[in-house]
Parts: structure tokens; C-alpha cells; sequence
């Protein structure tokens, strides 16, 4: 597998997650389950179609979690990530999944937010080949689920194009008998040749509820199931907040949040 390990600086793990609207817990409630599990980071990774919308801090918190004068629990899932971060610590990155089978829809989406999100994923599926191909995408989400499947060309071009492949492992956990034995052809596939290829990855839960959050050790376990050592399941999982430290220092270092930077900008006519 590829080594994806970093100096004594790389982060801890992260969990990606999807959160309110798309799931039943707040961005704040997840984020409390994730340090209580020991993660370092939370990656919010809701699809484009059911967004939690990250606000800047500045805002009056009129529809954002944890503001002044919000709801407890907003229905339309805003939040300020450095609200949530503050008061949880923990790394909390705005991130998307775009999810189409259009390739035209697909391509806008992409280039929208990839100035507005720290991470862009692409939901797995008939665009597979579509989304390793293009260097802007972060993550090839679940790629073997559904409808969609890996083949060496898809990897290979993952490879090349430095598109991580994610190790799904929330169907290993929730399904039983049949559903969970496919789940593990499929995992044990992609491992084969992502490791062939030396591909890069991570590894997460895909959870939309705090309840199917799992420790890291956990995620260990089943990694071994699937051929994944534990070593590589840590990477993995930290590899979300490489990737996200990557990309927020190429948005800038004046960046503060997905479309927010300090300093002063000139008037445009």
C-alpha cells in the first residue's frame, strides 16, 4: 500500500461524516462523539444536494449551530466551523460530495466548490473514472458501492493523478449475511489493487448519524478483516487531514474559511 505517513507534525485521525440536513445529528454533536472517540479531526462531507452549510465566524448565528441567538438545532445544519472547532476541539473541515451522473453538472459543481470547500469529494458510482481522471478531486467517495466498481484503469489514473480512493468500511459493519460477505469481496478488490498500484486513500465510516461513529482501534479491527493493517488504516484515516492541510494552505495564507480571507481588498467597479 502506499506509504502515506509524514514527519512527527501529520495529524491524528479524522472522521468524515455527513451531518444535518443529509443525517440526523448536528455538526457540534458529531464533533463531541469524535473527540470522545479520539479523533482529531471531523470532516463534513454532506452531498451537495442536502448541504450543511459552513458560515463564517463573524456571522450573527441567526441559522448556524452553537450561535448566540441560533436554535439549538438548526434544520438546515449551518454551523461555524471555528465555533464548533473552539468548543470542541477539534479540527472541524468543510468539505462536499458531489453527487451526479452527469458529467457536464459534475464538472461545474467541481469547480465551484473547489474554491469554496477544503476538500471535495466525488460520490462513487458511473462517474468514477470521470472523477480519478480530474486532479482537482480529493476523494473518489465509496467507489465500490452501488453501481460502481474499480478496475485497474480506474486505479492506475487514481495513481496518477494523486485522486484518493476511500476504504469504505460502514457496510462490513452494519450489514449481515450476504450483503456483508459482497462488502468484503468488494474492500478486498480494491485493496488488492490499490496496493498494486500503490494508489493513495483513506479510510473512513461514511456515517450520517453520531450513533455510527466507531473508535480508530475499531476501524483497525475490521481493517485486518479486509487485508488492511492497521498501520494502513491509521493513514487512512489520517489522510483526510493531510489533505485538508494541503488544500487550505494552497487557498492561501491568509485563509480563514471556505470563501473568507483576511486582509484588504481593493473596491471593483
Amino acid at each position: 500500500m502506499s506509504d502515506q505517513s509524514g514527519n512527527d507534525e501529520d495529524p491524528g485521525p479524522y472522521a468524515a461524516v455527513h451531518a444535518r440536513p443529509e443525517g440526523d445529528a448536528t455538526v457540534a454533536r458529531l464533533a463531541l462523539t469524535a473527540v470522545e472517540m479520539g479523533y482529531e479531526g471531523l470532516v463534513v462531507r454532506n452531498h451537495g444536494d442536502a448541504d450543511a452549510e459552513p458560515l463564517p465566524a463573524g456571522n450573527d448565528g441567526t441559522d448556524a449551530e452553537d450561535g448566540p441567538s441560533s436554535r439549538e438545532d438548526p434544520a438546515d445544519g449551518a454551523y461555524v466551523p471555528e465555533r464548533v472547532a473552539d468548543a470542541y476541539d477539534v479540527d472541524v473541515v468543510p468539505a462536499v460530495e458531489i453527487r451526479t451522473d452527469d458529467r457536464g453538472q459534475a464538472a461545474g459543481l467541481l469547480s465551484r466548490y473547489r474554491e469554496e470547500r477544503a476538500l471535495v469529494c466525488v460520490h462513487g458510482g458511473p462517474l468514477n473514472r470521470w472523477a480519478v481522471e480530474d486532479p482537482r478531486v480529493d476523494v473518489l467517495a465509496h467507489p465500490m458501492r452501488g453501481a460502481g466498481d474499480v478496475n485497474h484503469v480506474v486505479v492506475k489514473a487514481a495513481a496518477h493523478n494523486g485522486v484518493r480512493l476511500e476504504f469504505d468500511l460502514s457496510r462490513v459493519l452494519a450489514r449481515t449475511g450476504g450483503e456483508r460477505v459482497q462488502a468484503l469481496r468488494d474492500l478486498r478488490k480494491l485493496r488488492e489493487i490499490v496496493s498494486y498500484y500503490d494508489a493513495p486513500f483513506v479510510v473512513s465510516v461514511d456515517t450520517d448519524s453520531y450513533l455510527g461513529l466507531r473508535a480508530p482501534r475499531a476501524l483497525r479491527a475490521v481493517g485486518e478483516v479486509v487485508g488492511l493493517p492497521p498501520g494502513d488504516v491509521s493513514a487512512g484515516l489520517a489522510e483526510w487531514g493531510r489533505l485538508a492541510r494541503r488544500n487550505r494552505t494552497r487557498l492561501g495564507e491568509d485563509f480563514i474559511a471556505p470563501g473568507v480571507q483576511s486582509g484588504r481588498y481593493e473596491k471593483v467597479d
